[in-house]
């Protein structure tokens, strides 16, 4: 007897919902000499390529690959802080356009953690890229009324379509462990999604198991193999990965545990400083 077709699960939305992305466009047209990007903290870059050919480098140990060659309409995308530079002839450069992208949580971010520190993907690659790429130009290239605003929304729904082809490509994206494998796993997806929509619910192994159309030893396994933490490791992850984003908008502990599913507020606060190395207020205090 066949195995019942499960339904697709919405891998993004909810990640999406609990930590927000904003996308600022600052550039488009051509890029001439020497361009220098910094590293600011929480702050990442989408880059589209619309034509020619350039060598991107990055300092020397750096996380990515020291030099790369682009020679195709191509997206380079950054979740994080890294230093790039873009090396172009002195006259007649690159055609590009530009966003930075400021993630909720920084750091933090789930999204931002789960990813390399730089992804380049050819703009073909991206199955129903290019209607969202030509409204995005459009806006970008023209001065109308509300032109900025709307490019910077239409960078967002490009970026969330990169998303999407990383998710159902882990492996082209340079992805071999962590929440985009698991997301990539039908299975352990629908667990995942599940502990990302409701993380008060009280979640046992057996619960998170049963989500999944798994046994318990057979999802602890799948779990940790394509995650790398346990289930439970990554549900207090996540909890604390909300608590820092619900803290730093001002939200008060005792709330915040209440919301989590912490026991109390000095449960939350307790797994905050072992996990954060820090208290509540002390890690408030660093990061405003």
């Amino acid at each position: 007897m066949n195995a019942p077709i499960l339904p697709p699960v919405d891998r993004l939305s909810a990640l999406l919902d609990r930590f927000r992305v904003r996308a600022s466009l600052f550039h488009t047209g051509a890029l001439c000499g020497i361009q220098t990007f910094e590293a600011q903290p929480g702050r990442g870059f989408l880059h589209v390529l619309r034509q020619g050919e350039m060598e991107v480098r990055h300092l020397p140990g750096a996380a990515g690959p020291a030099r790369m060659v682009l020679t195709e309409p191509t997206l380079l995308f950054y979740p994080r802080a890294m230093q790039h530079e873009f090396i172009n002839p002195p006259v007649g450069g690159s055609d590009f356009t530009c966003a930075a992208l400021d993630f909720d949580g920084g750091e933090r971010n789930p999204i931002v953690q789960s990813l390399p520190a730089v992804l380049r993907v050819p703009l073909n690659e991206v199955e129903g890229l290019r209607p969202a790429l030509d409204l995005l130009f459009a806006e970008a290239d023209n001065v109308r009324c509300g032109a900025r605003l709307l490019a910077d929304r239409l960078f967002e729904v490009v970026l969330i379509q990169l998303l999407r082809w990383i998710l159902d490509h882990p492996a082209q994206a340079g992805i071999s462990s962590g929440l985009v494998t698991g997301l990539a796993d039908p299975k352990l997806a629908r667990a995942l999604v599940a502990l990302h929509q409701a993380p008060r619910d009280d979640w046992s192994l057996e619960k998170m198991a049963a989500i999944a159309g798994m046994s318990r030893s057979a999802f602890a396994a799948a779990f940790k193999d394509a995650t790398g933490t346990t289930p439970a490791a990554y549900l207090t992850d996540w909890r604390l990965s909300l608590a820092a984003s619900m803290m730093r908008s001002g939200r008060p502990v005792k709330l915040v545990a209440d919301e989590l599913g912490f026991a109390s507020a000095s449960s939350l606060s307790k797994a905050f400083r072992q996990r954060m190395g820090a208290s509540p207020r002390d890690w408030l205090m660093a990061n405003r």
